[in-house]
């Protein structure tokens, strides 16, 4: 009763762990999940980081080219305000001019425009002389028109040049208000880049917890596996005459030996790599020669298997468990109780399926018992 209360026991551990391991199982699954939809907006965020910045970089050079055609501007419209000034003053000097002249005419009556073509000696002379002051009549009013058209055709340039240089100053006030919502939304890029790589660090973090507490409960449960229905290894047995130690004193008989032998259950090789022990389950297995534990746990056909190294190209397997009592990387001495017999994996009943390798190639059993 009470070794069945213990396998009870032993059993309900171990389903325990089993749940245990598949909802931690789940959360790693989960966790790795949230990490790769980090990665993902993280790599979203710094696309579109990489693409405000090339903005920014746009707008940049945009408002250098600009900075350039506003400072043209300026100077054309600094050179257009002083021929201005000297258009304006061209006018203004012809105008004096012309209203001095008038003003002579005036004060001196029209008798002097007579007294003038009186004094011509000739008629050619007098045809000259009335040309002369008709040409200076039309040539004032001429060049008061043409001073007047330079004032205003430089006044209208004067005024383009400004609207150019007021749309260029528009153009450069937008891209600074553009400039300054890119940078705005470029710092809040990196915060959001920032946060998600503190938020994957964490997840990191959580991930290597969960996978290291999976380990150790995948540990525990190989090491529940190993002893449940079964106790503990029972002392030493040294047996026969031969390179090995009997693994198997306890077997009934030989239910398989090594070699060709007919099909005994479907899926079960013809060409036999082993000794086949028949013994009731529990029954004790002995390591066959001193050496280190390779594998230790259950295996597909084989079950529970055991696999010692023994050195020299020489291993031996232990296949159908019912209990493992050792762990991989555990040396082990001749004659040690490393197991007990079970019918685990592909098996037709209890029994030990006993098998050595010499150079990875499976040999003759007997050769060495």
């Amino acid at each position: 009763m009470r070794g069945k209360r213990i396998m009870s026991v032993l059993l309900v551990t171990v389903l325990c762990m089993g749940m245990a391991i598949q909802v931690n199982a789940s959360s790693i699954s989960d966790t790795k999940k949230k990490a790769e939809e980090l990665e993902s907006k993280k790599k979203a965020a710094e696309s579109e980081k990489d693409s405000l910045a090339a903005q920014l970089d746009s707008i940049v050079a945009e408002m250098e080219d600009t900075k350039a055609k506003i400072d043209q501007k300026e100077a054309e419209i600094e050179k257009k305000e002083e021929e201005l000034i000297q258009a304006k003053v061209d006018e203004n000097d012809q105008y004096e001019s012309m209203k001095k002249r008038i003003q002579y005419m005036y004060e001196n009556g029209n008798s002097q425009f007579i007294e003038i073509l009186v004094q011509s000696k000739s008629i050619g002379d007098f045809l000259n002389n009335a040309e002369y002051i008709t040409t200076i009549s039309e040539y004032d009013r001429s060049m008061l028109v043409q001073f007047q058209e330079i004032v205003k055709a430089v006044e209208e340039q004067e005024k383009a040049l400004q609207e150019e240089y007021d749309e260029l100053e528009t153009m450069q006030n937008d891209l600074i208000a553009k400039q300054d919502s890119v940078n705005t939304m470029l710092e809040s890029k990196n915060a959001e880049i920032s946060q998600l790589e503190s938020e994957i660090g964490a997840t990191a973090d959580t991930l290597a917890k969960l996978e290291a507490a999976a380990a150790a409960a995948a540990r525990k449960q190989v090491e529940a596996t190993q002893t449940y229905n079964g106790g503990s290894a029972g002392a030493s047995v040294v047996s026969g005459n031969g390179t090995f130690t009997h693994p198997c004193p306890g077997y009934s008989y030989i239910s398989s030996e090594f070699g060709w032998r007919p099909q005994p259950i479907p899926g079960a090789s013809s060409n036999h790599k082993g000794m086949d022990f028949a013994a009731a389950t529990g029954t004790p297995i002995y390591a066959a020669a001193g050496g280190t534990v390779v594998s230790a746990g259950y295996s597909g056909n084989a079950g529970n298997l055991i696999i010692i190294n023994h050195g020299g190209g020489l291993q031996t397997y232990y296949m159908h468990c019912n209990n493992i009592y050792v762990r991989a990387g555990q040396s082990v001495s001749k004659g040690q109780n490393i197991g007990a017999v079970g019918s685990t994996g592909n098996s037709s009943g209890p029994h030990l399926h006993f098998q050595v390798m010499s150079g990875g190639t499976p040999v003759n059993p007997r050769n060495y018992l």
